[in-house]
């Protein structure tokens, strides 16, 4: 935890351009509370201090790259699979400020986890937690940036931390890796292209530039956490509640398609993926289901959904099939271009009068 003061002047001009730019997509609410977010005492008169918190969330044995590479498993993204954190952060913070209370003649706090607007990763930089990386999110040192952030409003003056130091230096990996080119800047996200975005917060019709780019991603992306250099100092937690889901780790994509809504809601129960509906559920999976190897089970599946989903859902299965129907034609002609290779790898290896 660290300690910050409110000003966060030197960040709105910085807010305000990536508003005007139109970069926060569908997300309205970022824009409905103008400049609030970047001043914190008009957010909650009286506020002299945050108090930013962490809390790690990298379980042991974490999967993370073998899910990736199986086309025929869902990834989803490593915060997702262990236990919803607002709740749990809110509760802790809640505490935190009880126990304050106890030396304080009088003190006035609110805690805040994703609730309002708030500057958390310029906050945690203020407060000695990290620094902001280039994809945007809250970096550290010591345990890199697999970790939850929180905040505590409090009405005392105490002292402040020393605000952490960029250190990202001349490193872009996460800006290279991203598979759909979202890090438009160092520091600058265009969530519209995001694939987090795109699989979440959109609550239409994916782009259909960026369903191929998606590939096996059904509920957000950490592409540029799992390339960054500073994430081979990443904490495991300690915490159970972030540990995987047996009904969400390593699944098929044909397994989590087959849950019907009272399913999704049932074994999503105190899961951030609840949030989404079982329709973008759908939505994603027929994406993924789309960028899988072909399989006449996948297209079977798909033509249910042309009679069982929404239209939302029918769309992105009807692309789907597509894509499978594509792939089903270039594997029916793969042995033939396997014997023309053949073929001129043998003449290559012939005298010229042969």
């Amino acid at each position: 935890m660290g300690i910050a003061d409110l000003d966060l002047a030197h960040h709105e001009k910085y807010l305000q351009t990536w508003l005007d730019k139109g970069y926060q997509g569908d997300m309205g609410y970022m824009a409905e509370h103008g400049m609030k977010r970047a001043r914190p005492a008009e957010l909650l008169p009286g506020t002299l201090r945050v108090i930013s918190v962490r809390m790690d969330y990298l379980p042991p044995e974490a999967k993370f790259a073998r899910t990736l590479k199986n086309k025929n498993k869902a990834y989803v993204s490593r915060y997702a699979l262990g236990r919803d954190y607002h709740k749990l952060m809110r509760s802790r913070l809640k505490k935190l400020g009880e126990k304050i209370s106890l030396h304080c003649e009088a003190l006035h706090f609110r805690p805040f986890v994703d609730s309002a607007p708030v500057l958390e990763h310029a906050i945690a930089q203020k407060a000695g937690i990290g620094w902001t990386g280039k994809h945007s999110l809250t970096l550290n040192k010591e345990a890199g940036s697999w970790f939850f952030l929180g905040e505590l409003f409090v009405d005392i003056p105490l002292p402040v931390d020393i605000p952490a130091q960029e250190s990202c230096g001349s490193c872009n990996a996460c800006i290279t890796i991203c598979p759909t080119q979202a890090i438009v800047a160092p520091y600058v996200v265009d969530a519209r292209r995001c694939i987090s975005y795109l699989t979440i917060e959109l609550k239409g019709s994916i782009p259909v530039e960026f369903r191929t780019l998606i590939g096996n991603r059904v509920y957000g992306c950490d592409d540029c956490q799992l390339i960054c250099p500073w994430n081979r100092y990443a904490r495991l937690t300690d915490e159970d509640d972030f540990h995987p889901r047996q009904a969400l780790e390593d699944k098929d994509l044909l397994a989590l398609l087959s849950w019907d809504e009272e399913m999704f809601l049932r074994l999503t129960e105190g899961s951030p993926i609840r949030r989404i509906g079982h329709q973008r559920w759908q939505r994603n999976l027929a994406v993924g289901l789309g960028n899988a190897p072909y399989s006449a089970d996948i297209v079977t599946a798909l033509e249910l959904l042309l009679t069982t989903s929404s239209e939302l859902v029918q769309e992105h299965a009807r692309w789907a099939l597509d894509q499978q129907q594509a792939k089903k034609g270039s594997e029916a002609h793969a042995p033939d271009r396997l014997k023309q290779r053949l073929i001129r790898s043998i003449e290559k290896g012939l005298p010229r009068d042969a």
